[in-house]
């Protein structure tokens, strides 16, 4: 019928939902006189629960909806084949119709292995039809399991001697990152070391936003801006840097250089193929990814910049990054969690301990050591000349859109040193700025992002 890729697609983000969850990605609506009634992905991980399948779910919410168990009328839709239980509970339900997407050459009962609903001697019959956006339905299914052997293989190789990998289990139930994760290890700069990455949303999105974190955060950082970008249709790939967050972490702070970082960041993004991309970066992400599409321009096309800068060794450091070099280095145990309580209130502390996730021990901690030193001061410093190359890139070359957002209250990358890089990028306007936010912008995210959408004209929804 004309209207089932519309059902089907509803469908398709309720499986998308489940992949998220880490379950298999299989969703289902239920439709009565052209109104979706009741949906469900699959849950039988998180609900301990073995008939919690996305056909199963959907049928429960629709007959608490109509108060009957009985749904006369209706029809499902489901992403994958049913099983024989799901389809046993469809005749029960005696649905009208159910039509799903791909088929199921191991489990599947309408067809595949078996058709409950071709016997004439049940007392219902349900028509069945299958093969509605049958690729796309059966793309998110190899997707989900390609990415599940990925991250097997990833777990199991070894851990460079020289280095550490912080247990998964520090990054159990952190509030607001569903997210799974991925990893390389075969970029030349990595030498066997594993970096970690968020990859969500379509690979054929309008624009890819690359969100590069600074120190001491990691990915963690961007999750209220994430889920923004995400339901605009867009792509978003957020790395986590060698040293801080999923990835392995050097033991040594001499392991640490400008030059190294960002071969890995220039690799990293050749290795994605990454294209049409919309780079956002804050601190240390700014240092370093502020020198990344002069390397490739015709892979960028937009830039949204949060409290960060270009240190060229040309201009004086500011006061207030001196001040934080020198408590880094006094302090070189701070308490991760504490800085971001102190600095965002708002925050829960479930959140500022997320951030903490990362760096269990001293030893785990070598990279939020070394960074602070690592900033270019002078023409000489490592990383200075490529930042020099950069400011005149951005002066004189750049031709993409560019955005600015600053927390008025950072005292080491603030409203000055925004202003400052805001006059080097090509037609850049003055910078958003949010009064009430500090260093780390992103913990009030959601506004900049959706700002930033509009800015770049692919509106908000």
């Amino acid at each position: 019928m004309s209207g089932d890729p519309s059902w089907m697609a509803l469908a398709l983000a309720q499986a998308r939902l489940a992949a998220s969850a880490g379950e298999i990605p299989v969703g289902a609506v239920v439709v009565k006189d052209g109104v979706v009634i009741a949906s469900g992905h699959n849950n039988p991980i998180a609900g301990h629960d073995p008939t919690a399948h996305a056909e199963i779910v959907a049928l429960r919410a629709a007959a608490a909806v109509l108060g009957n168990y009985r749904l006369d009328g209706c029809e499902l839709f489901v992403t994958l084949e049913p099983c024989a239980m799901c389809a046993g509970a469809m005749l029960h339900a005696r649905l009208a119709r159910v039509v799903f997407g791909a088929s199921d050459p191991k489990t599947g009962a309408a067809g595949s292995v078996l058709n409950l609903f071709a016997h004439p001697q049940l007392n219902h019959q349900t028509r069945i039809q299958g093969g509605v956006m049958a690729s796309e339905c059966s793309a998110v299914l190899q997707e989900f399991f390609a990415h599940k052997r990925e991250v097997t293989r990833m777990n199991s190789s070894p851990v460079r001697d020289d280095a550490l990998r912080t247990p998964d289990d520090r990054f159990a139930n952190l509030p607001g990152y569903p997210w799974q994760p991925h990893y390389v290890s075969d970029l030349p700069a990595l030498n066997g070391l594993r970096m970690h990455y968020l990859d969500e949303g379509p690979l054929d999105a309008p624009a890819t936003w690359l969100c590069l974190h600074g120190n001491p955060a990691w990915s963690y950082l961007y999750r209220k801006m994430i889920p923004v970008f995400l339901a605009a249709g867009h792509r978003v790939v957020a790395p986590d840097m060698i040293g801080f967050g999923k990835s392995d972490k050097p033991k040594k702070e001499s392991a640490h250089d400008f030059t190294w970082h960002r071969r890995m960041l220039i690799e990293f993004v050749e290795r994605l193929d990454l294209n049409q991309v919309v780079l956002v970066v804050q601190d240390w992400g700014g240092l370093l990814g502020l020198t990344l599409p002069m390397a490739a321009p015709r892979r960028y096309v937009g830039l949204l910049a949060m409290n960060t800068m270009l240190a060229t060794g040309d201009v004086p450091l500011t006061a207030g990054f001196l001040a934080w070099r020198a408590m880094c280095a006094k302090n070189p145990e701070f308490d991760v969690a504490r800085l971001f309580a102190r600095g965002n209130p708002h925050m829960s502390e479930p959140e500022c301990a997320a951030y903490m996730a990362p760096f269990p021990d001293g030893g785990h901690r070598a990279a939020l050591r070394a960074f602070a030193p690592m900033v270019p001061e002078f023409e000489h410093s490592d990383g200075a000349e490529v930042s020099r190359r950069a400011r005149e890139f951005w002066r004189t070359q750049w031709s993409g859109q560019s955005f600015m957002a600053v927390g008025a209250q950072d005292m080491v990358l603030g409203l000055p040193v925004m202003q400052q890089l805001q006059q080097t990028v090509r037609a850049c306007p003055p910078p958003m700025v949010l009064e009430h936010a500090g260093h780390f912008v992103q913990e009030h995210g959601g506004p900049v992002a959706q700002a930033a959408l509009r800015h770049f004209g692919y509106g908000v929804l």
